[in-house]
């Protein structure tokens, strides 16, 4: 589906990021759905055993997933908020496009992950509160950008725009 240029207007902050959270529950379901066949295929008897290939495989399918669904336009939750996504010429998202998009999405999780991933912590409240702040400092530089686009959607070649 094209959308004039013109017509591709961004969805609020607040729709985005509720959309966003909808969107990380629907990601832990179908996570823990490929956790447990990943745990029945290989026959795992300890969570410690074999967790970077399940890492490994969480993220292809999530990859997987979203890659599907951004070609197709939306997600569950893009439908429920009536948005889209194209790129930035109002075209639907090839393939390649959109798994473009998923990498570059990384950059929601990775800075506070990184921050932490040599400390052995006891206590998870300080990683935490450094997600929800970054995940807030991030969808806030939406702001600095033209179009009111976020940064990795800008990177990637790609809109989050209204569905009417």
């Amino acid at each position: 589906m094209s959308l004039p240029a013109s017509g591709l207007v961004a969805p609020s902050l607040r729709r985005r990021l509720a959309s966003l959270f909808y969107e990380a529950f629907l990601a832990f379901g179908l996570a823990m759905v490929t956790a447990f066949v990943f745990s029945v295929v290989t026959q795992m008897r300890h969570a410690l055993y074999g967790r970077q290939a399940l890492g490994a495989v969480i993220t292809v399918v999530l990859g997987l997933y979203f890659t599907w669904s951004w070609v197709k336009g939306r997600t569950l939750p893009m439908q429920t908020w009536r948005m889209r996504i194209v790129d930035r010429h109002g075209q639907a998202l090839t393939p390649a496009r959109a798994a473009l998009r998923y990498v570059l999405c990384s950059i929601w999780v990775l800075p506070p992950v990184a921050a932490f991933a040599q400390q052995h912590l006891v206590d998870w409240k300080p990683v935490t509160a450094a997600f929800f702040g970054w995940v807030l400092v991030w969808a806030w530089l939406s702001r600095l950008h033209p179009q009111r686009q976020f940064w990795h959607d800008a990177w990637a070649g790609t809109r989050l725009v209204d569905a009417a």
